[in-house]
């Protein structure tokens, strides 16, 4: 045997090629990588055969501790692992000293509750250490009663929460057969037994390169029955403690029922647990996950959440998070109000619980329908309320800022003290950039009234206008720009800061800068505010008419300058100014250009509302320019803001100038009655595409003239049948005016037309 030995050591060459160092994710070892070649050579030494293999080993430090000397432990190290060079101790004494510091700092107690580890529980302990040379032992204790079940698969269990040991583990297909068949048989007759055997496939679990060997043996889908069946046996322990508590004959078996109820919660929860660790590791593979989903696994969560084990809650609410991405198990958690049942976890005393319980919150507060159900749950209060907790606060933000996205739930955060923290948040950021998602939540609550005042309480709108004038901030002005669109108290505090304002448009700025600052003057409709003398001091006049020019700068900045002008129009003096200054022809030039945009038309068109109360502009849009014909265009256009701003345009105009009251007048009839006179003018013409109606000297009724303007058509003499003809035609005449007075409904004028149409022909 020896001299076999020899003889294949002459042909087998071995060299090992160092690596990198790293320290363990979980335990206090360094890990070193290392390469390992093995080349057999021929009977004259050259090489014929090789293969390459990537290694590591696993040096564990156990009498690592705040006392250890650093330098002489490194210096251990590197003497007796040959795998590392003596010119990497340097480096072993930095991860050394990682590994004191991360264990101060308690990321230990962090990784204990990482769905990734499963910390012992009661029923693990052992008078024997176990011993992988004995594993057929163990596999045999497999056979016997349940005792020696929960034995033998105690110990394999403990080899198996050694990662060294899980590639031999894998090897042995008996072993994992027998436990897989033990659990499938008898997880019913013991608790102890399902737990044990479960554990010992989720260390196998924690690797993704075993989860083969897990599906094959379908542990996960065996999971899954067992978690319905202990769900099924809580609610009927609930029953029967429910059924004794009422009966108030039999107290003592009542006590007695709960004490061993609470044994039997326990061992549930760990089950629980360990079943549910398993499943969730399953799950990194998508097609696995939607294996889960297809038997309901988002309604076991949810239920899962009424217990009271902080450990079992984590997990269920990690698991809940993870699957939460894919919008089919979203739409689960909708149907089983899993919101409600997250709303009972906050706030909580667990770190990990609150913080994982957020980060699913956020997750499912992108659903419109999920946002109404937080609302519901009374979220706002809470989530305002972990506004003072520095380590939860992003997350609490993010949520409300999607809460406040929706304009039913706006007014529900003065009501809290949700506001005075944020703006307390916003003021301690002093000239430093602000977190986005804070000011976009801030922005968003501006647009309510309520919110605006409470903002604007103290000296909350002078800080904000001292940061945004100061830092020129974008994003605080668009927060000031919509506190100063609500009429009120809010208001008439912008007064002192308008000339601030009107000073940011004459200088070279960003123009979303100006945008801002723009649509904020815009927004000051007070009545005791003179824009003249602001349009005079800060030269604003040619400032807007340069900005009308289509082209001359961005759509946003020339839609503000036309709402400036609207606002400013509102006063005689300046919309004198603005008619010297030709800045209505610029409006209808630019109308031309945008009349595709809606915005931009409705806001052109208010301008010249505004105008036409004045006599100076009034005068000047009827004769001085084609803002009228404009406006009878845009009379039926389909936006009905539009609509109703041309009326109201045009019947001030029709009241002051006679000639367009008539245009006015007669295009309004024309569209009130247009099925009428296109009939006319159908029944005018034969089958034969030739004229019908023709006069004694064979000339058409109609000529090329307007119908309107043939009164002979409606007052012709003669015979009684012409004169019942014209009577007809009178009625007609008045019912359509009637309608166009009245505005009567589109099914009734249809049944007029019907009428006429078989009387008169």
């Amino acid at each position: 045997m020896e001299k076999l030995q020899a003889e294949d050591a002459r042909y087998l060459r071995r060299k090992v090629k160092g690596g990198s160092l790293d320290v363990h994710p979980t335990e206090k070892a360094l890990i070193v990588q290392y390469e390992l070649e093995a080349t057999i050579l021929g009977e004259m030494g050259d090489p014929m055969v090789g293969e390459r293999k990537e290694c590591q080993k696993i040096i564990r430090l156990k009498s690592l501790n705040a006392n250890t000397d650093i330098a002489t432990l490194a210096r251990k190290v590197v003497e007796e692992c040959r795998l590392i060079h003596p010119s990497k101790l340097p480096e072993v004494e930095q991860l050394l000293f990682y590994l004191l510091n991360r264990k101060k700092s308690g990321n230990d107690k962090r990784e204990k509750h990482s769905p990734r580890d499963l910390a012992p529980f009661e029923g693990m302990e052992l008078d024997e250490e176990a011993n992988i040379n004995r594993i057929d032992h163990y596999v045999e204790l497999l056979y016997e009663d349940i005792p020696e079940k929960v034995r033998g698969a105690t110990l394999i269990l403990h080899l198996a929460r050694n990662p060294d040991n899980l590639e031999e583990l894998l090897q042995n297909e008996t072993a994992l057969g027998a436990l897989a068949r033990v659990l499938r048989e008898d997880w019913k007759q013991s608790v102890d037994l399902a737990t044990t055997i479960i554990y010992v496939f989720f260390c196998f679990s924690s690797f993704s390169q075993f989860h083969g060997q897990v599906t094959h043996y379908k542990i996960g889908a065996l999971c899954m029955n067992i978690i319905e069946h202990e769900l099924k046996r809580y609610d009927l322990w609930q029953d029967e403690l429910q059924k004794k508590a009422a009966n108030q004959n039999v107290k003592k078996e009542h006590e007695k029922a709960f004490k061993k109820y609470q044994g039997l919660l326990i061992k549930q929860e760990q089950l629980l647990q360990v079943a549910l660790h398993l499943l969730l590791n399953l799950a990194e593979d998508t097609r696995t996950e939607l294996k889960m989903r297809n038997k309901n696994i988002v309604h076991t969560l949810v239920k899962t959440l009424d217990r009271e084990d902080e450990e079992l809650l984590v997990l269920v609410v990690s698991f809940l998070k993870k699957l939460s991405i894919f919008l089919e198990n979203k739409n689960d958690m909708a149907e089983t109000y899993a919101v409600e049942k997250l709303a009972r976890l906050l706030p909580c005393k667990h770190e990990d619980l609150l913080n994982t319980t957020l980060r699913l919150l956020l997750n499912l507060s992108f659903d419109t329908g999920l946002r109404s159900q937080m609302v519901q749950a009374g979220l706002i209060p809470k989530l305002s309320a972990l506004l003072a907790d520095e380590s939860q606060r992003q997350l609490c933000v993010c949520i409300l800022y999607h809460i406040s996205v929706d304009d039913r739930f706006k007014s529900m955060f003065a009501y809290t003290d949700c506001i005075p923290q944020l703006m307390k948040m916003l003021f301690d950021c002093g000239e430093s950039p602000m977190d986005p998602e804070l000011i976009s939540f801030c922005i968003n609550l501006a647009a309510n009234k309520r919110n605006a005042q409470v903002i604007c309480e103290g000296n909350g709108l002078k800080m904000l206008m001292k940061r945004g004038l100061k830092l020129k901030d974008v994003l605080t002005m668009k927060m000031i720009r919509n506190v100063s669109q609500h009429d009120g108290p809010t208001k008439n505090l912008f007064i002192d800061y308008v000339g601030d304002l009107a000073a940011q448009t004459g200088v070279q700025e960003r123009e979303e800068y100006v945008i801002e600052c723009l649509g904020t003057l815009a927004n000051l409709t007070i009545p005791d505010l003179d824009w003249e003398l602001v349009l005079k001091e800060y030269n604003l006049v040619p400032f807007l008419k340069d900005h009308l020019k289509p082209g001359s700068a961005e759509d946003d900045l020339i839609l503000e300058v036309v709402i400036m002008i609207g606002t400013v129009s509102m006063d005689d003096s300046c919309a004198a100014m603005m008619a010297k200054s030709g800045i209505i022809s610029a409006l209808i030039e630019l109308l031309n250009s945008q009349q595709e945009d809606d915005e931009f038309v409705c806001q052109i068109v208010y301008v010249f509302y505004q105008m036409v109360f004045h006599q100076a502009t009034r005068d000047v849009i009827i004769k001085d320019t084609q803002a009228p014909a404009y406006l009878i265009d845009l009379m039926h256009d389909k936006n009905a803001e539009i609509r109703k701003v041309c009326d109201n345009t045009l019947d001030i105009i029709a009241e002051y100038d006679e000639e367009w009251g008539r245009k006015i007048q007669s295009e309004k009839f024309r569209w009130h009655n247009y099925q009428w006179l296109e009939m006319v003018d159908n029944r005018a013409m034969g089958d034969d595409g030739e004229p019908f109606m023709y006069g004694d000297d064979g000339e058409p009724f109609m000529h090329n003239g307007d119908i309107l303007e043939r009164p002979d058509l409606f007052y012709s003499a003669g015979t009684e049948e012409s004169r019942n003809t014209q009577q007809r035609l009178n009625l007609f005449y008045m019912v359509s005016w009637h309608n166009f007075n009245r505005k009567l409904s589109h099914l009734q004028i249809s049944v007029l037309n019907e009428i006429f149409t078989t009387t008169l022909f």
